[in-house]
């Protein structure tokens, strides 16, 4: 799939089928996860797999009861950790966010030149998350997403986006 075909058609997917992903698929995605850019090459990152139906299960009530989380046949549990490094020179020990987020996004985007889909998923209960997956205490949840193959069209167009103006400017924030 073309690079800008990828990130065009890029969609938050809520319904998957059942199918299992091949060892083959998943390599390659999370390959791109491990060769992200991270400030200093620092890489304060851990993903979690989590295949385990009774598992995928268990994050539904903890991600705010979307159950589309768990119909996926993987979740993906990005993880973060303070390695003290003050991006900006402002962030202090929430660089990793960054770090963590730009990893995600090189899953987010090889999942859907897979033909996989993603769903970026925020409204998560940080310390149930740690508690169920055995996280350390020193680390932290960034993002939940399902991975798996979308039922239905879920990478039709949209137009839920700003006009060019409303995003970029040149030479100056104006």
């Amino acid at each position: 799939m073309e690079f800008y075909d990828v990130v065009l058609t890029r969609r938050s997917v809520r319904s998957y089928k059942p199918d299992m992903l091949s060892e083959e698929v998943l390599g390659r995605v999370m390959e791109a996860v491990r060769m992200a850019p991270s400030g200093s090459n620092k890489q304060p990152w851990r993903f979690i797999l989590v295949s385990d139906p009774g598992l995928r299960g268990r994050l539904v009530p903890i991600c705010n009861n979307q159950s589309f989380i768990g119909e996926a046949p993987v979740v993906v549990v990005a993880c973060g950790q303070d390695v003290n490094y003050n991006r900006g020179g402002y962030m202090g020990e929430m660089t990793f966010l960054v770090d963590v987020s730009i990893a995600f996004t090189h899953m987010i985007l090889a999942a859907r030149a897979e033909g996989l889909g993603t769903c970026w998923i925020g409204d998560f209960e940080n310390e149930k998350v740690k508690e169920l997956l055995g996280i350390p205490e020193d680390w932290d949840v960034v993002v939940v997403s399902p991975l798996g193959y979308p039922s239905g069209n879920a990478f039709k167009e949209t137009d839920r986006r700003k006009p060019m103006p409303e995003v970029l400017s040149r030479d100056g924030f104006g």
